[in-house]
Parts: C-alpha cells; structure tokens; sequence
C-alpha cells in the first residue's frame, strides 16, 4: 500500500514539475482573447466615434455659447 501510494506520489511531482510552461501558454492564451476583444470592441465602435465626437462638439460649442451671451445665470 505504501509502495503504490509512494507511486501515486512520484507521478503526480512528475505530472506537477512541467507546470512553468503550462502556465506561460494559459497567460499568452489570456493574452490572446484579451487583444482579441479590445481589436473585435474597437472595429465595432469605429463606425459610432464619428458620431460621439461630433455631439460633444456640438455640446461643448452650445455650452461656450451660452456662456459668452450671458446665458448664465
């Protein structure tokens, strides 16, 4: 009984010992989907920027206007 749990005990060191590179291809696989995602995100929203940066200049213009007529308070 001790011989095969002494067994149990080598493979699993065995099995444990090559687990620098598993983790590297796990953080690179991580890696992967993460720039995947933000290119995927970024193609998605390119069509709506244009967009959202003319309706904050729009704001922004309206806002300074207002301020410069006195529309204050």
């Amino acid at each position: 009984m001790l011989k095969k749990m002494s067994q149990v005990g080598t493979w699993l060191k065995a099995k444990t010992a090559n687990r620098r590179g598993q983790n590297t291809v796990e953080y690179l696989l991580m890696l992967t989907v993460v720039v995947g995602v933000v290119l995927v995100s970024g193609a998605m929203l390119k069509k709506f920027m244009p967009t959202l940066f003319n309706n904050i200049q729009q704001m922004i213009t309206g806002a300074a206007g207002q301020m410069g007529s006195g529309g204050g308070s």
